[in-house]
């Protein structure tokens, strides 16, 4: 009986181009497609399907379809990638096909777990989206504040004013964002107006955790600078030069001040040796928790 792991093969007509260098693989034939604990092809049904936007194979891992791209590549060993767009599967020219298949299917598991995490963080992502507007909503030091359009003000030297209103819900604190400007500004108005206030924000409190820190882990900072990366939360030179992600303002203080004290550790420690974690360790100790939380905690898409 045919296993539930069966791969089915390439289902495309064509298959993907081959360096010169390596012997082109031929395209899959349609009598070559094996059905699942012996059912008709069309009579299977796959409750999952993560699909790559380039794949170019299919793999039936129970009863989850996987069509992942396949890449040829000088490399040692066949390798697994997860991102967004889905699964990336890489082997050495060398390497036969049914090594490939077999590598998957012993890989089973993982990849499922790890596309079904990374769907679920999509979506999280996708229901963090940002639609500016009056009333729109951000997280600020791991709260939520929503925009107010207040175009009675003139906020150009602070950009907008934070208010905290304590009267809406026993126990719970509103906090809005008051902006310059009138109701019938643009969305990207009102984005760039509070990209402005919150920069503004991170320089201050950055600036501010530099120095907490870096008296404890006897380091000096010398110059600061925001950056917009995308994923890049800091980074470290030896001349003191300190460049970390506005965007880190999203998150809770903690979270910054593992990021703040990881950047002032490489003062110290060039490198992510054991050495340089225990240093990090002198100043936040429960800095894997929030390491991970950093990872795992989704930034609303702008």
């Amino acid at each position: 009986m045919p296993s539930p792991f069966q791969l089915l093969l390439d289902l495309f007509d064509e298959p993907k181009p081959v360096p010169p260098a390596a012997a082109p693989e031929p395209a899959p034939r349609p009598e070559d497609l094996v059905p699942v604990r012996g059912e008709p092809l069309d009579s299977v049904l796959t409750p999952q399907v993560f699909r790559h936007p380039d794949a170019n194979r299919q793999a039936l891992l129970g009863e989850v379809l996987v069509a992942y791209e396949f890449r040829r590549a000088r490399r040692k060993n066949i390798g697994f990638s997860v991102g967004p767009e889905g699964l990336v599967v890489s082997a050495p020219r060398w390497v036969p096909l049914y090594e490939v298949e077999q590598a998957i299917r012993a890989k089973a598991r993982w990849i499922v777990n790890k596309l079904e995490a990374s769907r679920e963080r999509q979506e999280r992502l996708e229901a963090a989206r940002i639609h500016w507007r009056d009333g729109a909503a951000f997280p600020y030091l791991g709260e939520q504040v929503f925009v107010v359009l207040d175009p009675r003000h003139d906020f150009r030297e602070t950009g907008g004013v934070l208010h905290t209103d304590t009267g809406t819900l026993p126990g719970v604190a509103r906090q809005t964002l008051h902006i310059g400007l009138p109701h019938t500004a643009q969305p990207a108005q009102i984005r760039d107006a509070v990209q402005a206030w919150l920069m503004r924000q991170a320089r201050g409190l950055f600036v501010e955790r530099l120095n907490h820190y870096a008296p404890r882990l006897d380091v000096q900072w010398r110059k600061l600078s925001l950056s917009s990366a995308g994923t890049l939360w800091g980074t470290a030179h030896a001349d003191g030069s300190i460049r970390l992600n506005w965007r880190l303002v999203h998150f809770r203080l903690p979270v910054i001040d593992y990021v703040v004290a990881h950047e002032l550790s490489h003062l110290r420690v060039m490198d992510h040796s054991p050495r340089f974690w225990e240093t990090v360790k002198t100043v936040v100790p429960n800095y894997a928790e929030l390491r991970g939380q950093l990872k795992e905690e989704p930034l609303p898409a702008w």
